[in-house]
């Protein structure tokens, strides 16, 4: 084999282990960003009571719900 083979073959395997290392790298952190995301909501039921009291309004546990449901559903 010459030189100039043995190079081109050592940068195509570079390569495509740096292509599947992003393909892997991306699925992984999209995984665990989803994950994050079930465990931690962005706003919380106690948000959502405090943000209905500051616009004068007692909020019933239904209402709550309904919030909650509409952004679980606008997650997906």
């Amino acid at each position: 084999m010459s030189t100039g083979a043995i190079i081109g073959l050592a940068i195509g395997v570079t390569i495509a282990g740096l292509i599947i290392g992003i393909i892997i790298g991306f699925a992984i952190g999209q995984k665990y960003f989803k994950k994050q995301l079930k465990e931690n909501p962005p706003v919380t039921r106690e948000q959502i009571r405090a943000m209905y009291q500051q616009m004068g309004r007692t909020p019933s546990e239904s209402q709550i719900n309904q919030v909650m449901e509409a952004m679980k559903r606008q997650q997906k």
